[in-house]
């Protein structure tokens, strides 16, 4: 099973891949929607297009969101 089918497994959505400003944006964003977020290295293999990603593999992450479990007891 590879990790994408994993996080899927676990609730997770694959959103898009980014780097910075857009990420630290776009994880923001999110969270103020109510997601829980969760950045991840970006995989090559399920990616359209590597050239940039390749060249700058350390500044590219993947942002998976699911929505939050809220505690019904509070």
């Amino acid at each position: 099973m590879t990790r994408e089918e994993e996080l899927k497994k676990e609730g997770w959505e694959k959103r898009f891949t980014i780097d910075e400003p857009r990420l630290s944006e776009m994880v923001e964003q999110y969270k103020e929607l109510g997601f829980e977020v969760l950045l991840e290295p970006v995989d090559t293999s399920s990616e359209e297009c590597t050239t940039c990603i390749t060249a700058f593999h350390d500044r590219y992450k993947t942002i998976y969101t699911r929505q939050r479990s809220w505690d019904s007891s509070l």
